[in-house]
């Protein structure tokens, strides 16, 4: 009783809008369901539904395909469907679904990559036809694009290049030469495998990277930097130029031709269509094909030979026992005897590499974590196939295992960044205005049906969060940022992330009363003093400023919203830890303010602590205007005259408090928390903003420790050879702790006599500041 319609599917360069003149079409039929027509008035003359759209197609086919007096429509190729010509002619939405998962061969994936409903029947109405249109498109996308990086799809389109090449030479070879402008070398099927690679690779986390057509795909790989940017122009330039050929061929010869013929007169012919004069014509046409190999083989040729080692000059290690014994537990691991035995012989292989390429003082701890990454990705053979595929990137993963524990342990975490390693830009600055551009597109187009898919949307966050932090990572550990310049990063990248979760809870909320919301992210701590580690919760408070009666409870669920956004974790893992304890009251505050309140609060109520932690305090996301508001009432609160002493005592009390919060009984020195460290520098700071601001509102910025520092000396405030020595004492704490925890250590401490003179600074200063 449930009227259906049949689909023609559009296939390859129908399907990607991309037709010669003289093209096939190759087309796919199917329809929703088994069922069978209603006959007559007396339910007579019933058929099955599949005989009914097989007869359809068939006539279909005949009326495009069939020659007349008038010549014939197109030419119509069915070979594409379920089991090739010994399939059924039209398949059932549920025959196809069963195919692709008992059956689909990796090459239907790229064919299906392009496939579009370009007609129907027209019998069952827009509403069922958009249903099944709907139903169709749940079936192939997740048989074409994998939710993960798929690099095991380099093997199986290497593989379809070289079965179209060997069949290209056995027909030139009968022939007796010429050129395929559209299946030789540097030919337009080589273009579209370079597009479709990252297609299928990708695009099942990049919906965006899911267009038919070969030049806009082209288009968007040099837009979000998978694809250099000349590396794109020539692929495109040479596509153009190929396809044009393509046409004057086909209407030279009015058939379907690929083939520029070797003779002089043929190249001056086509040459003379294109309106370009014969040399120039060779000298295109030959730099082009060039250009394209080029690229093609950059991407898709044989797998990278080793080359030079990842260590400098050092012996490879030999293993020790207990580097052996771990390799001997890997290999005896559930994992790995559950993994295929092509899967066994990647990881055997990997360890080999790096057992042979590994050496120096690190060289058995690096060989230890490569061995903990490779069984933790034992069940994931794409990343493998990644490692395995491209020798110089693994290379490049063991320099980082062996200067970083903590890089071993991200990435078992979150494996999906080793994709990072492939781009040659890795080691370059990121434009993060571009950076958050393109994922707030890739959000946008991760929508289905009109609605947000919100657990797809947190996951392609948490990915793109977790691939700029490898990114920074592998700049670290390169030598390319100072500690300083890496929390700017990590900083920066919080503030977007932060952005961008506040936008997506807002659209959500049912019961948004505004268009954009009147409501700021503030960060306190190490986000609000731009000090952000690679692990660094985030201390927030939220604000807003709107008179509407509806904006309390409203703003309390966006904030409840954006914590959850923020914190959950989902299968892609967590953006961050987060703190609101910070707010007026703490927890037993209100989760969000307004700016009027919030004021009060700091006036009336706050603790000098709360006053202490303001002076690192800034808008960090949301409502730029009161962003700005509160950031004038920031000033205005740290620059309220003080009595020293009183502050003073009431500094030195906190000190105390939080110096009992962390005992150190190790006896080395905590270069955080014990005296001397980087907590009495933050306190000096604190202590100077507050008691001083009133007369020297140079200080009211949220300038930093180092700069504030140095401002407070120049106002004579304290000693400014003092002044510099301090200031470089916490430089040195903030690259030692750095170092440490990149290694897991678990507390930031050296033994007593390493940094004395910069603790000898700091506690000089402590007492020329606090304890006169």
């Amino acid at each position: 009783g449930e009227p259906q319609d049949l689909l023609v599917v559009g296939m390859g360069k129908l399907g990607g809008a991309e037709l010669n003149v003289s093209s096939d079409v190759d087309l796919v039929y199917v329809h929703r369901d088994s069922g069978e027509t209603r006959g007559n008035a007396e339910g007579h003359g019933r058929i099955a539904s599949g005989d009914f759209f097989h007869r359809l197609a068939r006539r279909l086919g005949a009326l495009l395909s069939d020659p007349t007096e008038d010549g014939f429509v197109f030419r119509v190729d069915t070979r594409l469907r379920p089991n090739g010509e010994s399939g059924p002619l039209v398949a059932t939405l549920p025959m196809l679904e069963q195919y692709f998962y008992e059956q689909g061969r990796e090459w239907e994936r790229f064919a299906w990559l392009k496939a579009r409903v370009v007609a129907d029947s027209g019998l069952a109405g827009d509403a069922a036809r958009h249903s099944d249109e709907a139903q169709l498109s749940q079936i192939v996308e997740p048989f074409v694009f994998r939710r993960y990086l798929d690099f095991a799809a380099f093997a199986a389109l290497r593989e379809l290049h070289r079965l179209i090449r060997d069949e290209v030479a056995r027909r030139e070879a009968r022939r007796g030469g010429g050129i395929d402008v559209k299946l030789g070398r540097g030919g337009i099927r080589e273009i579209e495998f370079c597009a479709q690679l990252f297609q299928i690779v990708r695009g099942g986390r990049d919906p965006m990277l899911r267009d038919r057509r070969t030049l806009a795909v082209l288009q968007l790989l040099e837009q979000r930097r998978l694809l250099e940017p000349q590396a794109a122009e020539r692929l495109t330039s040479a596509y153009v130029l190929l396809r044009r050929v393509e046409h004057a061929l086909q209407y030279q010869e009015d058939a379907q031709t690929h083939r520029l013929a070797p003779d002089d007169a043929s190249h001056h012919r086509i040459a003379a269509m294109l309106g370009l004069p014969p040399q120039q014509f060779e000298h295109q046409l030959v730099q082009a094909r060039d250009q394209v190999q080029e690229v093609f083989d950059q991407l898709l040729g044989e797998p990278e030979e080793p080359v030079a080692p990842a260590h400098a000059g050092a012996a490879p290690v030999a293993p020790d026992e207990a580097t052996l014994a771990r390799i001997a537990a890997l290999k005896d691991s559930r994992r790995y005897r559950a993994a295929r035995a092509e899967t066994q012989r990647t990881i055997d292989q990997l360890l080999e590499q790096a057992l042979a390429e590994t050496g120096g003082d690190s060289a058995a701890a690096a060989i230890a974590r490569v061995t903990d990454l490779l069984e933790s990705i034992a069940g994931r053979p794409a990343y493998l196939a990644l490692l395995a595929q491209f020798p110089a990137a693994y290379r490049q993963l063991l320099r980082m295992l062996s200067q970083a524990k903590w890089a071993a342990d991200y990435l078992m975490r979150h494996p999906v960044v080793l994709d990072e390693l492939l781009d040659g830009q890795l080691l370059e600055p990121t434009d993060y205005a571009i950076w958050e551009r393109d994922l707030r597109l890739s959000l946008a187009h991760s929508q289905r049906n009109g609605d947000a898919d919100v657990e797809r949307q947190m996951d392609l966050m948490r990915e793109a969060h977790h691939g700029q932090v490898f990114r920074l990572l592998a700049q670290d550990l390169a030598g390319r940022l100072t500690v300083e310049r890496l929390s700017d990063h990590l900083s920066e990248l919080a503030d977007r992330v932060l952005a961008i979760a506040l936008d997506l809870a807002w659209s959500q909320l049912k019961s948004a009363h505004r268009a954009q919301p009147a409501f700021a992210v503030i960060g306190y701590g190490k986000l609000g003093g731009k000090e952000l580690g690679y692990a660094s919760d985030l201390d927030l408070v939220f604000l807003y400023d709107d008179d509407d009666e509806r904006a309390q409870p409203v703003y309390a669920q966006l904030a409840q919203r954006l914590a959850a956004w923020v914190s959950t974790r989902t299968a892609a893992g967590l953006l961050f830890e987060i703190d609101l304890r910070l707010r007026p009251n703490g927890n037993a505050g209100l989760l969000v303010s307004t700016l009027r309140a919030f004021e009060r609060y700091q006036r009336e109520s706050a603790w000098v602590w709360e006053h202490q932690a303001l002076t690192r305090a800034r808008y960090c996301a949301g409502d730029r205007a009161l962003g700005n508001a509160f950031e004038a009432m920031r000033r205005r609160l740290l620059a309220t005259p003080r009595d020293p002493q009183r502050l003073r005592t009431e500094v030195l009390a906190m000190r105390r408090k939080m110096l009992d919060g962390h005992p150190n009984r190790s006896g080395d020195f905590d270069l955080k928390h014990d005296p001397g460290g980087m907590v009495d520098i933050e306190f000096i700071v604190q202590y100077l903003v507050l008691a001083h601001s009133a007369q020297r509102p140079e200080l009211l910025d949220n300038a930093g420790n180092i700069a504030l520092l140095l401002r407070a000396a120049a106002a004579g405030l304290i000693d400014a050879p003092l002044a510099d020595r301090v200031a470089q004492a916490y430089r040195d704490y903030r690259r030692r702790q750095h170092t440490l925890r990149l290694n897991d250590a678990r507390y930031a401490r050296v033994a007593p006599r390493e940094l004395s003179e910069q603790r000898d600074a700091v506690t000089a200063l402590w007492q020329q500041v606090l304890q006169p």
